[in-house]
């Protein structure tokens, strides 16, 4: 704890991060800590209880619904996009990933719910710079706070796909997509199968698609990172900017997404990742069979689509990949080379991150779990890297 504590210290005191809440669980026993402030300019501290934007680590949450509903026979892994969502049954397909959005040709197989989980479905980001994510961004698609997801995917529909599916990895929509199948299925709303499922067998009281009033107090203030400045700034708006994409606090009857938009507090998240372990919650409830837990969180993809990426098209620029020893499962990353330097954790180990610093880990083979909760876009890498470094140089 003490080196952690020393660590996270160092990032706010350089004005990297505004402050950070951390646990460990490891063998039954828990390590917690929080360092810094909900605010830089009031240094209100980081209360037990505080609430984060999760952004992408809203997407494991909904893999382990759909699959869910995979183990009720609701739904196969197999079953193509256009039996639920049949505005997509017209689905077109860009020529070139890089070249112009008109230009575009006849799909060959339709993308399946195995797909939407790997990322290998042809949707793309907002950001990603090419033809479709501008697109994208210029019908402003997910940038609303009072569309539902399902006005958001039939928007999406009218867009061709990045490439065949199932030929390539690409970090997308996708999960937003399954979001829509499982509110189709179960004739529910995402947040409320969500809540019932999910939230409440495992006891996460303070996870939400909404921030109630007499909760607004506890919610970290969001900030950018500044990388040639190194200096925390309040969010920017812009062209292709991931802050575009709305994340409201007050629309609880009608805003659900698949890909983002959850709010959590770190003992809550913790919660989730403690049942990944096992497929039960901490009072027993089991949430996903074991069975089915393996087969998600073990690499499904053939070794010419690695080193996975998370990068703009249009730019050449260095960019430090840290998936580089990773594969992808069915809604998770999962760590398939140990032997790379970028990384020191077990094989097996898998989770994912959001796009505001926020990260956990799941190791199977040491029974243990990581969360790391903070409020920064654009964030310095060099504190997720320390905090799992820390940690595996330190294990007995």
């Amino acid at each position: 704890m003490e080196k952690l504590n020393q660590l996270f210290n160092k990032h706010i005191e350089e004005g990297l991060f505004p402050g950070v809440q951390w646990q460990i669980n490891i063998n039954n026993e828990i390590y917690q800590g929080r360092n810094g402030f909900m605010d830089i300019v009031t240094k209100e501290p980081i209360k037990k209880n505080t609430l984060y934007r999760i952004w992408s680590m809203t997407k494991p949450v909904v893999s382990i619904a759909i699959m869910q509903l995979v183990e009720k026979n609701d739904i196969h892994l197999y079953d193509q996009l256009d039996k639920f969502l049949p505005q997509f049954s017209n689905l077109k397909v860009l020529k070139d990933i890089r070249g112009p959005i008109n230009d575009i040709k006849d799909i060959e197989k339709m993308p399946t719910i195995k797909d939407l989980l790997m990322h290998t479905a042809g949707f793309s980001y907002n950001q990603i710079g090419n033809s479709l994510s501008k697109a994208y961004d210029k019908a402003q698609l997910f940038y609303s706070e009072d569309t539902t997801l399902r006005e958001e995917i039939n928007l999406l529909s009218s867009f061709p796909l990045l490439f065949q599916p199932g030929t390539q990895w690409h970090y997308s929509v996708a999960t937003d997509v399954l979001g829509r199948i499982i509110e189709v299925v179960t004739n529910k709303s995402l947040r409320h199968f969500l809540i019932e499922k999910i939230f409440i067998p495992i006891g996460m009281h303070d996870t939400d698609f909404c921030v109630p009033e007499e909760k607004q107090s506890l919610l970290m203030e969001t900030y950018e990172f500044n990388s040639e400045k190194q200096k925390l700034n309040p969010m920017s708006f812009g062209p292709e900017k991931i802050s575009n994409f709305s994340y409201p606090t007050n629309k609880s009857h009608s805003y659900a997404r698949g890909g983002h938009g959850l709010f959590s507090s770190l003992n809550d998240y913790s919660l989730f990742a403690q049942m990944l372990l096992s497929g039960k919650a901490k009072n027993g409830k089991t949430i996903i069979s074991s069975k089915t837990l393996e087969s998600m969180t073990i690499n499904r993809l053939p070794s010419n689509f690695f080193p996975l990426e998370i990068k703009r098209l249009d730019e050449d620029l260095p960019f430090e990949n840290d998936l580089i020893p990773y594969g992808w499962g069915l809604g998770f990353r999962v760590l398939i080379d140990s032997n790379n330097p970028l990384n020191n954790t077990n094989l097996g180990e898998f989770g994912w991150a959001g796009a505001a610093g926020t990260f956990f880990l799941v190791d199977p083979q040491k029974k243990l779990t990581a969360v790391l909760m903070t409020q920064v876009v654009n964030a310095d890498k060099s504190l997720e890297k320390g905090f799992i470094q820390t940690i595996y140089n330190n294990l007995k």
